[in-house]
């Protein structure tokens, strides 16, 4: 009866939402129900001294997100990062793609710093943890899967997505439903909603870790009867052991719910997930003189090693009359025409004379920028109208007079871009002022 106890303390905890005499369901750990209503339904142990509600998803239900507390104030930046798992290993390939190295003298400490960035402090946690410690201000800044900032974050208005696309860890949040049986013919949302087995006794079983973004998915599609059940792994395996009915999982590839008879169906794909970098608004406006030119430097090493990723470096030579119509030239070919334009300059070679002067023949160099996903075709079409020596070369870094998020960010804090303009310093002072402003202005509205 304890260890009952305990599973059932520990799904109450979690927020599962059980069906009556159903598989993981109170009744089946020993409860009896001793209240029915439409909407939820009571149980108590043996003993009548605990007491755990199973709810089921109605569309007037309403999530709200508790008042956290202030943290301890410091003067240090905290950055988190996963400390486990790919998300882990991605993120710190990264970092050190944007020449920012994590220093951790030690493998089992959890705090380490990044030398290039003075003043920031690294500190490693669970995927889970890095959102909830942005949350209560523990941390400023978190890299985690846009998956794990919806469940967790869960709507926080606290919460700023600075960089939404990070190019790392893609997957997404998706149902899982078992091939044969009475899902044979099932291939869509709404055919899955209608299926008449679904009651207030019998309702859909869904086992997920993403109990937060389930209830909001379910809710909105209009589902009435759905029970939410828990499991710390192989999800895949539950509609076959006869525990659940579909799952909510990541899918990556889909090879892994192939190979377990399940199948995604139309309008069951919940989240599109990468990593993501988030900032706790309150260390924004609390501390904008040290937080924001930090955000200002990341967000351009970042932006500009991942904008340099899709594209190749092309130099070749080319005869023409003049710099000019060879640039017209390659401007016609759409794949040729580079960010702005492409650079032309002169090709000198020596003269034939005897003091080896150098002279031009007529040749030009032109440098362009290709998009890898069209380099084969680009360099095609520049051999086709006279390209010779085609050299092509990696790129590392492409920065923007202004990251675009930098803007996007002063917007979000209600920041002049205009007074702010290219400098974060300046972007501080600003947001300074305006939360000084707010506080002198806070006791005359009361």
């Amino acid at each position: 009866m304890i260890q009952q106890r305990s599973q059932l303390q520990k799904s109450s905890q979690a927020g599962l939402v059980c069906s009556p005499g159903g598989q993981g369901s109170p009744a089946a750990v020993g409860c009896r129900r001793v209240a029915a209503r439409t909407s939820k339904q009571r149980y108590v142990c043996g003993r009548g001294e605990l007491q755990i509600t199973a709810s089921l998803i109605r569309r007037d239900d309403v999530h709200t997100v508790t008042k956290l507390p202030k943290p301890i104030p410091r003067d240090s930046i905290r950055l988190g990062l996963p400390s486990k798992g790919r998300m882990a290993e991605d993120t710190m390939q990264l970092l050190k793609d944007c020449a920012l190295s994590v220093y951790k003298p030690n493998p089992r400490q959890y705090v380490a710093k990044i030398p290039q960035i003075p003043g920031v402090e690294v500190w490693f946690q669970r995927a889970s943890d890095v959102v909830r410690k942005l949350r209560l201000g523990d941390i400023d800044l978190g890299i985690v899967g846009y998956d794990m900032f919806q469940e967790i974050g869960d709507g926080d208005s606290d919460l700023v997505v600075v960089h939404e696309a990070l190019g790392f860890g893609h997957c997404h949040l998706a149902l899982g439903v078992p091939m044969g049986g009475k899902f044979a013919n099932i291939n869509n949302l709404e055919q899955l909603r209608a299926m008449d087995c679904w009651t207030e006794e019998t309702p859909l079983r869904v086992v997920t870790g993403y109990h937060a973004i389930a209830k909001r998915f379910f809710d909105q599609a209009g589902f009435e009867h759905v029970a939410l059940l828990t499991a710390d792994g192989a999800l895949e395996a539950a509609p076959a052991m006869g525990c659940a009915d579909i799952i909510l999982d990541l899918v990556s590839t889909g090879v892994t719910l192939k190979e377990n008879n399940l199948r995604e169906i139309e309008g069951g794909r919940i989240v599109d997930s990468q990593g993501v970098l988030v900032a706790n608004r309150r260390s924004l406006t609390e501390r904008p003189q040290q937080l924001l030119p930090v955000l200002h430097e990341l967000l351009e090493r970042l932006d500009a090693h991942l904008k340099a990723e899709q594209f190749y470096s092309v130099i070749a030579n080319m005869r023409g009359e003049s710099p000019e119509a060879v640039a017209t030239l390659l401007m016609q070919q759409e794949g040729l025409r580079g960010l702005q334009g492409p650079t032309i300059s002169p090709v000198y070679s020596l003269d034939g004379s005897a003091s080896g002067a150098a002279a031009k023949h007529g040749f030009y160099a032109c440098v362009i920028c290709v998009a890898k996903k069209n380099l084969y075709p680009s360099v095609k079409a520049l051999q086709k109208i006279g390209g010779s020596g085609v050299l092509v070369q990696p790129m590392t870094y492409i920065f923007d007079e202004e990251p675009l998020r930098w803007q996007r960010l002063l917007a979000q804090l209600g920041i002049d871009e205009a007074a702010a303009g290219n400098d974060p310093a300046a972007a501080a002072a600003v947001l300074a002022s305006n939360g000084t402003a707010a506080q002198e202005a806070a006791p005359a509205r009361r």
